[in-house]
């Protein structure tokens, strides 16, 4: 099987003849060469280029490929020591033609014009990568939040999800010691799944939850699980990769932490009984961290007392549990966010400096710029018709496609789709993502067929075309490349991600924050890429998008935080997270927002992209217990029973929160006004965690119209833990429309820290 699937992943040649690019785009000139003594003339200085062939132009007195490249190589880079054979780096015969070798750039120029020599490129330094979101986050190998916190070393981190796949190199345990003695979990014998597979990374796996066959396994059967996992806690694993994209090493947020998984999930979906089960043993097993990327719709978001994922989690966050869940794929409708509980660490979802690009050239000579994981490369495919039609499996029929490429007008394209319409005979697949304005967060498709997936921005250049040419036609072009850096605008918030303000308590500001989450690789079950009952493919590593491979970014975070500090409560891991973000993205602007125009607000992006070096070190944090919490719920009017679903020992609220729901302390403020009270008084207390003495004054952003007033100004706290208190008021001077939305941030800022509490301000009428 793994030959095969070798021959059907790998990145291969489409078709044998591609176009030439044009030598002047792929050739630097030649600088002009200093006048001041010291350094080499540019045009002697040697770098490594690629040099592509076509092998078909082979002139007929060479009796091998390798015999013509040394005398290219001889000929127009003599080296009166060296046999040009020997200077051969690496020669090309399958997924193109060719050899590398070291050349001055004068040297370059003259072979550029060679006979059968189809292009020169100058090779640019690639990085190796993870799902490389460790490294865009800023962890770094050799200083700061990593080797602070021993890569996590010791700590668990327990996985609520569809179950593990054990034999993934992702979860070795090389260089590991044994658990920790209080460790309660551990691994069961079930059905495909012995606890012999566990070891000192993998460290328990429990089931809660069977499959449709009616099988008791932790064994994963789906691949989200084991993903997660990897994504937060991962070993190092070199050459990962999905069919040769983001190739690199492989490794988890916390790659030192441990892994539980608590199996509650399967093909169908998550039944709570089965969440709250695991959750409980979770606990009662001793994790550090809860990582749960489930949700449900947020039109069903419960109260809390009705919400038994939330009560439960409220008994974690009770027991020193940090607790992080997604917020949801609804985006980027209003109040789609979902975990909305302020004992929760919801998060949302954003791009990182990586794309899969691929094109789509219209007949018209249009270019629309897409991505994705097909793993062909080729340089057009020819002219092909295009159809615009549903995917389903029902809608699609030979008559209707046949060698046709396929524009599917529904939302759930996806590689299912595409196999769908290769069994119709269709030729290439074109996936809208509606919710998607920018391609960087565009979620690549492991399409079976040819096959890319566009944003709607793009997707309205191809209706224009479609609606104004009788036979549309369109090529497709596939490099097979990763591509990083600056050019790609990152962070981006991903339009899917869903938004605020939260549904149950709009005091309460969610998602928090947001952490990558588009096109993540990590570890991946062994049962298959995609849909295991359409999809004869399978992989070790996988490419996947949602908010939740942004969760277990953030948990693998909470772990390392947790390994320096392990005695900051919940509520202080979850602030010094979100009072550290960054606001900008790689190009020194505001985060964009793909689901929306123009840059990322709160309500898509909540305080911002999640900074691991900062949010060790945050300098002050706000915190929370079971009392504050309590008196939040008595705020908002619940009755005593209801309470008591939290706290049982709970006879009575004896106080509500003054200034009610907004006045909990939490690291992010929101007002909301309406047509009796303009004015807000709200207060804060931080506590100091920091080792020196230090003095914060305060400086404040809100929008026109309001009117802001700190009390006092600066606060001088010289001991670790000492707390203090401010209050905040807020008048509106103007009235603005019901239900709209402004924003601004109160900043608390010494020598050594910058502590930012995003604010959120409405009007109700």
């Amino acid at each position: 099987m793994a030959s095969t699937l070798s021959v059907l992943l790998h990145c291969t040649l489409l078709v044998l003849v591609l176009a030439q690019p044009t030598h002047s785009s792929t050739i630097e000139k030649p600088k002009n060469a200093t006048a001041e003594p010291g350094p080499k003339p540019r045009s002697s200085i040697s770098h490594t280029y690629i040099i592509q062939t076509n092998h078909l132009a082979k002139p007929s007195q060479f009796a091998t490929l390798d015999r013509w490249y040394s005398s290219m190589v001889a000929t127009h880079s003599p080296r009166a020591t060296t046999n040009p054979s020997s200077r051969l780096m690496h020669t090309y015969d399958t997924v193109m033609h060719g050899f590398a070798v070291r050349l001055t750039d004068d040297e370059a120029q003259r072979m550029s014009r060679t006979h059968g020599v189809s292009g020169v490129y100058k090779s640019r330094v690639r990085y190796t990568q993870t799902t490389r979101s460790p490294e865009f986050m800023g962890l770094n190998e050799a200083f700061g939040a990593w080797p602070d916190s021993k890569f996590g070393d010791g700590i668990i981190i327990g996985f609520i999800d569809t179950g593990i796949w054990p034999e993934s190199a992702s979860f070795n345990d090389t260089g590991l010691g044994p658990v920790r003695s209080t460790w309660n979990g551990r691994c069961v014998d079930a059905e495909g799944f012995n606890a012999s597979l566990c070891n000192n990374k993998l460290v328990g796996a429990k089931v809660f939850t069977a499959e449709l066959d009616g099988s008791l396994t932790p064994r994963d059967k789906v691949g989200h699980g084991t993903h997660v996992s990897g994504t937060a806690a991962g070993s190092e694993v070199r050459g990962a990769s999905l069919s040769g994209f983001s190739s690199g090493t492989a490794h988890g947020v916390a790659r030192r932490a441990r892994i539980a998984m608590y199996k509650a999930c399967n093909t169908e979906g998550c039944d709570e009984h089965g969440l709250v089960a695991a959750i409980d043993a979770a606990v009662s097993d001793g994790v550090d961290v809860i990582s749960m990327s489930v949700g449900m719709e947020a039109s069903t978001n419960p109260q809390f007392y009705d919400d038994f994922v939330a009560i439960a989690m409220f008994g974690a966050d009770r027991s020193g549990v940090f607790v992080v869940l997604g917020g949801g794929n609804g985006g980027p409708e209003a109040s789609s966010v979902v975990n909305v509980a302020p004992w929760m660490t919801t998060v949302g979802a954003a791009t990182m400096d990586r794309v899969f690009p691929a094109t789509l050239k219209l007949g018209n000579g249009a270019v629309l710029r897409g991505q994705s994981l097909y793993a062909r490369k080729a340089n057009g495919t020819g002219m092909l018709p295009v159809v615009l039609a549903s995917c389903g499996e029902n809608d699609l029929t030979p008559d209707k496609i046949a060698g046709k490429v396929v524009v599917c007008d529904n939302k759930q394209s996806d590689v299912k789709s595409g196999i769908y319409v290769q069994s119709a005979g269709g030729a290439g697949i074109v996936a809208v993502e509606g919710t998607e304005r920018l391609r960087e967060a565009v979620p690549g498709q492991a399409f079976i067929l040819p096959g890319l997936s566009i944003s709607n921005t793009e997707r309205k250049k191809l209706d224009a075309y479609m609606s104004s040419e009788p036979y549309p036609v369109a090529s497709f072009v596939f490099s097979c490349d990763t591509v990083t850096g600056v050019e790609n605008r990152a962070p981006v918030v991903a339009g899917f991600s869903s938004r605020g303000p939260n549904s149950v308590v709009p005091e309460v500001m969610k998602p928090d924050l947001v952490a990558p989450g588009v096109n993540i690789l990590a570890a991946w079950s062994g049962t298959a890429l995609s849909y295991p009952d359409v999809d004869p493919r399978s992989t070790e590593y996988n490419i996947m998008s949602g908010t939740s491979v942004a969760c277990p970014h953030v948990a693998g975070v909470a772990a390392l935080i947790k390994k320096v500090h392990g005695d900051w409560t919940p509520s202080m891991v979850r602030s010094a997270l979100i009072t550290t973000v960054k606001r900008t993205d790689n190009a020194d602007g505001a985060i964009l927002d793909s689901g929306g125009v123009g840059s990322a607000t709160p309500l898509a992006a909540g305080a911002g992209m999640v900074v691991p070096a900062l949010a060790m070190d945050p300098g002050l944090v706000y915190d929370a217990g079971t009392q504050d919490y309590v008196d939040f719920l008595c705020s908002f009017n619940y009755t005593a029973p209801q309470i008591r679903r939290f706290v049982p020992e709970l006879t009575k609220c004896r106080r509500a929160l003054p200034g009610g729901a907004a006045n909990l302390n939490y690291p992010t403020i929101v007002v909301v006004f309406d047509g009796d009270t303009r004015v807000r008084r709200l207060t804060r207390t931080v506590t100091k965690v920091s080792e020196q003495s230090e003095t914060y004054n305060v400086t404040v952003a809100v929008p026109h119209g309001v009117k802001v007033k700190v009390t006092p100004t600066t606060l001088v706290l010289k001991r670790q833990k000492e707390k203090k208190s401010y209050t905040v008021e807020f008048c509106s001077e103007t009235v603005k429309p019901a239900g709209s939305w402004e924003f601004g941030h109160i900043t608390w800022m010494s020598d050594e820290h910058k502590v930012r509490s995003a604010v959120g301000l409405t009007w109700k009428a």
